[in-house]
């Protein structure tokens, strides 16, 4: 999440934004269609299986096409197959996302230290 929570730092929110997002982005102050992005991708991550009509219909509501929602699905779990790949490996993240600030750090870094 350093790489992406540093793209949005650094184009579109601000420290205190970004920490609401990652704290419950439910709460964050995002466009509802934003919310809606981001609760199918945490559904996709945490319970794949558990996709229904139900899911894509609360997309198509916001003029996403079946294209659009298989792009989103392909995006979210290559993100997912990387990051695990990179947990695996023990890869470190890039000297650059040092620059952040430390509680952003410490809250994009999710599932292992960041030294």
């Amino acid at each position: 999440m350093l790489a992406h929570g540093a793209l949005l730092r650094k184009n579109f929110f601000t420290v205190e934004q970004l920490l609401a997002v990652v704290a419950d982005f439910r709460q964050a102050g995002l466009s509802e269609q934003e919310v809606a992005l981001m609760t199918f991708a945490q559904k996709v991550i945490q319970h794949p299986g558990e996709i229904t009509e139900v899911d894509i219909n609360a997309l198509r509501a916001y003029d996403l096409s079946d294209e659009q929602v298989l792009d989103l699905v392909v995006v979210i779990t290559a993100r997912s197959f990387f990051s695990k790949t990179l947990d695996a490996l023990k890869i470190q993240p890039d000297d650059v996302y040092k620059d952040l600030e430390p509680e952003l750090i410490q809250a994009l870094s999710i599932g292992r230290p960041f030294p």
